[in-house]
Order: C-alpha cells, then structure tokens, then sequence
C-alpha cells in the first residue's frame, strides 16, 4: 500500500529473479545511482506527423537543439526532481533535457526513504544482485512529473543474442566451419549495393558488457584485407571497454558486432556505448547514443529479454527513447532472440523479445543461408536441431501498429489469441552452422545467432546513408509498403516453435532478408 505523502509509480513493481533467495539487508551506508526519468514537454508533436512520408528524403527530421526544446523536459520538471533530490540529501550526478533523465546518486538509506523502498541482496540463478519488491514511490507532488525511477534494482537485465558454432553443440569449443561465411560474403549474397563503405556515417552499438582487443581487430581486419575501421568506445554509467578474456561470454558479442560492421561499412566510424546490465544502464546507453552530436545513422542492438522480465516503466521508457531516435533520423536495429518462440521460458506460452518488441525499431529474425557460387541457393528459417531458433510471434504489451496493419499478422499461439505487434520484421543469416567467421580474445571461430543480424541491417543502413546523403531513419513504414516488400527475399519454409514460415510476413522471419541493392532504389525513388 501506499505510505503517506507517497504514490506509486505506475508500472514500477518488480518480483525477486525465478529461483532467487534473500540473503540480506542492502548496507545502509551503499552508495547507489539511479535514473529519475521525467515527462515530456505537452507539446510534443507525434512520430507519425514527422515521419508520414516514406521515402528518408522527404520526411521532415528534427535536429538535437530542436528536439530538446520542443520534446525534451520542461527545465522547471528537472528543478523540481533536483529540488525533490536535496531534500532527501541525494545528489544530482548529471541532468539533460534532451534525454529527460535526471542522474541521482545516494546512500542505500537515503534511497529508501526517498523512494519508499526496501533494498535487499538475492542469490539467483542470474547471480547476486541488490533488488526491491513491490513499486517505486515518489512524492505526490511528483506524481505527474516523474515517469520512471531505475537502477534501484542492480539484476542483470538482459542476454546477448549470439550462439557459437562448436564440434559437438558444445559453446565452450568455437571452430571455423566449412559453411561459413565472412561477413562481407554474406553482404555480397544479399546484394548490399556495391562502391559503398559507410564513409562520413556513424553507427552506434550498445554493449552491456564485455570488450574488444585492438590487436584482434588489427589482426582480423588485416586477414580481411580491409581498412580498418575506427572504432571509438563511449562509456555510460561508469561501464567501459573491459575485456573478459572469454571468446564465449560478452568479449563474442562486442567482437561480432564490431567486425560485422566494420567488414561491410569499413569507412563509417563505430561508436560502441558500455553502459551495465541493468535496465537503467541498458536506457541510458541508448538514450546517450541516440542524443550524441556525433550523430550516429543507426544502432545497434544484439542484447534482450522476455517482455516478462521488464517492468512497464522500463518498457515505455525504452520505446518513447526509440520514437526519440526515429524523429532524429536514427534507424534502431534489434535481434529478436535466439530460443525459438518460447524465447527461453519454460512456461509452455509463446514469448517475444525486447527492446526487439518496441514498434519503433527494426526487428531482426534469423535464416539459415546456403549458397553456390556466389549466390544464394537455400534460405529457410533458423531452427537447429542442436540448439537455437529464431525469435518471434506477437507482443504482449505493445499493440499491432498501424505501418504492419496490412502484414496479415496471426493472433497469439497463446491462449486467447492476442493481436499486437508482429516480430520480427526483416530476417539474415543467423544459423552457427552458416554463420560468421569472426576472431574473439584471439580465437578465430564461427559465431551466429540474431545478434548477427542487427549489425547486418545496421552496416547496409551506414551504406545506404552515405549514397542518399542523408539519415535512412525508421524503416518499418517502408519496408511494409509494396516496394519496400519487392526488396525482400520471402522465406517460406521452417518453424521456430509455435509459428511457421509463409508467404508474406511471419513470426518467424518477418517479410524476409535483404536485398540491398533494391532496398537503395525504393528509398531513392
């Protein structure tokens, strides 16, 4: 129940992780940062009023000043949460507008208080971490002013999104394979128009762990015999480029990122944000990216969870951050999963993935391709026998939008048949046994997985960009029209669980892979 002079923010419950057991109080005396995540401005204009056209050069894009003058925090909302902070002896770490997040920092006492909060350490199957129950409380004062409050609870939020091929379905063993590819066959496969290489473009990943060697990239790319590419680590909430030294923890998917899109956009700088695992550092990453004055063209992200592992909060806050990005010109590329349409629970239920499931990003599914001199010969849905499917199906929590309204999405496997948003909406080589050749702590191995895809999509946008001169921006609305669907290969065949592969949209592989010489064309004409 809500105490006196206290409300609840809507959205803001948290359950302990499956399986975890208290151990102990939080120590009063524990520093801890959080995000106080505020209201925008009312006079926000909508997405669809800024993005009504299709074709990238028409559309009327916002710049960053406008953006944080017409649909940032009013300056008198982020007073207030300051005001609010010295009352409770919380300091303000950081506060921006554009972002409208106010950074705290504060003692485990002093942000129980605050918050009407008890913080408490679990033992899970995810690790230790420091966790609450229940909602977050503000003050009633704050009621309408305040959206989210996040990084009280520390557990690791989400899950990178790549699979290694090994000799007998064991990860601990990566190999080269025979079916592989570098990723510069498969953007060849997919038709990436040619002459291009991303120069004078930016494209951002979110790394919520992990890190890269100079000295694997300079040996992979000289192997290659590519430029290359400048690769500039940014980092948010105190994360940064650390590596592990473990090809098969978060070292393989910074390193698959990173090479996937310096192989096929080798003139384009990458900027690889480290931000925690958490849902705060997850936010913040994006929001970071997204507000950079570099200016990325797109971003990339191979990290989720479960929609049933978010909280609300965390959920609006992260799409109302990629409808930010769209009225910027930023295309957001997310992987759809890598546990068939379970998406790795154990409930008998189909389930989707996020940040994959927001309608304002770019879903990415998986294949297995196969080729033949030099083209493609058989794609079909990824679902390996030895483990690892595709992600997709139908959102829980976000409604069908209106750009996929035509795509014949079904109603949820799940009982009472739901209908929302369709996942994913476009596909790429995502099978191990196809998969990308790639080097990780100094071991050359075959990654896969849809976390392969994102920086696939992420590289031919970087592309594109550099030839239209311009952002290519939120694709979904074009891809769905009848040219940008002749842009697409259909993938017919295959499962990954509780939907099948078909003409058209499925969730399995969307409206199918890429061809990005006529994905150039449809956004030209």
């Amino acid at each position: 129940m809500p105490r006196p002079g206290h409300v609840p923010i809507e959205g803001s419950e948290r359950d302990p992780v499956e399986g975890a057991r208290r151990v102990r109080r939080a120590p009063p005396d524990e520093r801890v940062e959080v995000t106080v995540v505020v209201r925008p401005q009312a006079s926000a204009p909508s997405t669809a009023e800024l993005l009504s056209a299709d074709a990238p050069a028409q559309r009327r894009y916002l710049t960053r000043r406008e953006f944080a003058r017409t649909l940032g925090a009013e300056p008198a909302d982020l007073e207030r949460v300051a005001a609010f902070a010295r009352e409770y002896g919380l300091d303000v770490v950081w506060s921006d507008a554009a972002r409208r997040s106010v950074a705290l920092t504060g003692s485990v006492a002093q942000m129980q208080k605050a918050f009407r909060t008890e913080l408490a350490y679990y033992d899970s199957p995810l690790g230790a971490y420091r966790g609450r129950t229940g909602p977050v409380q503000v003050p009633a004062e704050l009621a309408d002013v305040v959206e989210a409050v996040l990084g009280l609870d520390d557990r690791p939020q989400s899950a990178p999104h790549f699979r290694i091929l090994s000799n007998a379905g064991d990860v601990a063993q990566p190999r080269a394979g025979s079916g592989s590819f570098t990723p510069v066959e498969v953007a060849k496969l997919y038709d990436y128009p040619a002459g291009l290489d991303g120069s004078g473009q930016k494209v951002a990943l979110i790394e919520l762990g992990g890190g890269y060697k100079p000295a694997d990239l300079k040996a992979y790319f000289a192997r290659l015999g590519i430029t290359q590419p400048k690769v500039t680590s940014v980092s948010v909430d105190g994360a940064k480029n650390q590596p592990t030294g473990d090809p098969r923890g978060p070292d393989g998917e910074v390193m698959l990122d990173i090479e996937i899109v310096g192989a096929i956009a080798p003139g384009a700088q990458i900027l690889v944000y480290f931000a925690p695992n958490t849902d705060r550092g997850f936010l913040d990453a994006i929001t970071a990216a997204t507000h950079d004055r570099r200016g990325p063209v797109a971003i990339s992200i191979s990290w989720g969870a479960p929609e049933a592992q978010w909280t609300q909060q965390a959920m609006t806050q992260f799409d109302r951050a990629f409808q930010a990005a769209a009225m910027l010109g930023i295309t957001v590329c997310c992987a759809s999963g890598d546990n068939g349409s379970s998406d790795g629970i154990k409930d008998g239920r189909a389930h989707v993935d996020f940040p994959a499931s927001s309608p304002h990003v770019v879903a990415c599914g998986g294949t297995r391709l196969e080729a033949s001199k030099g083209a493609i010969s058989n794609e079909v849905v990824w679902n390996a026998a030895a483990g690892g499917a595709t992600g997709g199906g139908v959102s829980d929590v976000f409604a069908l939008p209106s750009w996929q309204s035509a795509a014949k999405v079904p109603p949820s496997a799940n009982p009472g048949g739901r209908r929302g948003r369709g996942v994913p909406d476009v596909s790429g080589n995502a099978d191990p046994a196809t998969g990308y050749q790639v080097r990780v702590d100094g071991t050359d191995a075959v990654y896969g997985g849809t976390s392969a895809v994102a920086p696939l999509l992420a590289a031919l946008v970087a592309r594109i960009a550099q030839r239209l001169d311009s952002p290519v921006g939120f694709l979904n609305p074009v891809l769905y029209g009848a040219a940008g669907r002749s842009a697409l290969h259909d993938v017919t065949k295959g499962s990954n669980g509780a939907y099948k592969a078909s003409k058209g949209w499925d969730a399995c592989t969307g409206l199918g892979s890429p061809d990005g010489a006529k994905l150039l064309r449809v956004l030209t004409t």
